[in-house]
């Protein structure tokens, strides 16, 4: 296990903390996301039940965090469940590393625990030039980082929406993380579209320059041969939450809510903790049972707590974005915390 640190944030909540045992390295995406607040809750966690010290850093494209985790330069990080199918196929942004080396580093990516914090909506300033989100035709709309899972789930969006592909019809603008909110609220975009929690610490962010309007996907699309298509996507899953909920989420601030029925549809975007097999198993097994007794802190310490889909109890796989297209196995010191704390992990999730 690494013992340097990477550049970045330094996670120390807990100054009266028994002496942590070892440090670990971390990356996670910027401020506001539902990502860093899991790794940063995660790092205060551990700290706190005197596991270790982890050094976070924040803003990080967590496609090279993916790549960085399986070549054993990094400790942990929050992983959208694309990413390690992608490297297994040395396909998307990881063409350059091969077939062969992108399956072999995959191999060795193991889980920690799961969460789906994030699902794509659909957003613009109420002052946009926007009438109907299925037509979008010649718009400049933010839709993901450079490169990686956001950017594939975000082009998803659009299409799905209008059947606009990027670069053909729309303007595709991305930028990393740490720009999104100045890009989008310097005027630089039309509209946008990202994976956010419920409530968005970014779409408030927004907000507070403007009103604006989010949206889900309409029904009629959501149940289509690409809307399903989408929905069951490596690395996705499907999100509704009743309209009146996902409303009061947002109460105070200026964001209208826009939906055809009662619910808040959508695809969420499937993520992991994840950490490499070369991780020592009783500090997996020790990192995963701080985690499972500090659920009241994970899901009281943000309003988007109770939304991130944490696994807190049995895992079957299927539920958290694995076992089918995307296959990843769960350290063996998870398992043995999950069971340790009663809950059933499925099989297919076992090394």
């Amino acid at each position: 296990m690494m013992k340097s640190a990477l550049a970045g944030v330094a996670i120390a909540l807990a100054p009266f903390a028994v002496a942590a045992q070892v440090t670990l390295t971390s990356e996670t995406s910027s401020v506001g996301s539902s990502p860093h607040y899991v790794d940063t809750t995660l790092a205060a966690v551990l700290d706190s039940a005197g596991v270790a010290t982890v050094q976070v850093t924040e803003g990080a494209t967590l496609t090279n965090s993916v790549q960085a985790v399986a070549e054993g330069r990094l400790d942990m990080a929050s992983a959208p469940m694309i990413l390690p199918f992608l490297l297994s196929r040395g396909i998307g942004p990881y063409s350059g590393v091969g077939v062969e080396e992108g399956a072999k580093l995959a191999s060795g990516i193991r889980v920690l625990f799961f969460h789906a914090g994030s699902h794509q909506i659909f957003g613009h300033y109420n002052s946009a030039p926007i009438e109907d989100i299925r037509n979008l035709e010649g718009l400049r709309i933010w839709n993901g980082p450079p490169r990686g899972a956001a950017l594939t789930s975000g082009r998803a969006m659009v299409q799905l929406l209008s059947g606009l592909k990027d670069g053909e019809a729309y303007e595709g603008i991305q930028t990393p993380w740490p720009d999104t909110v100045a890009t989008i609220t310097g005027g630089g975009v039309d509209a946008w579209t990202s994976p956010d929690g419920i409530p968005s610490g970014r779409q408030i962010q927004l907000a507070a320059a403007g009103g604006i309007t989010l949206y889900d996907v309409p029904s009629d699309l959501l149940a289509s041969e690409l809307g399903q298509q989408i929905v069951a996507a490596p690395g996705h899953a499907p999100f509704s939450m009743p309209v009146e909920e996902y409303r009061a989420a947002y109460a105070g601030n200026d964001i209208t809510i826009v939906t055809d029925d009662d619910t808040f549809d959508s695809y969420v975007t499937a993520f992991a903790e994840i950490t490499s097999d070369s991780m020592d198993e009783q500090l997996a097994f020790d990192i995963v049972t701080a985690f499972l007794e500090a659920q009241d802190r994970f899901e009281q310490g943000s309003p988007i707590g109770p939304n991130l889909a944490l696994t807190f109890g049995d895992i079957n796989g299927v539920s958290q974005g694995a076992c089918g297209a995307v296959q990843v196995k769960m350290h063996p010191g998870a398992i043995r915390a999950y069971e340790a704390a009663g809950h059933t992990v499925s099989d297919c999730l076992r090394s």
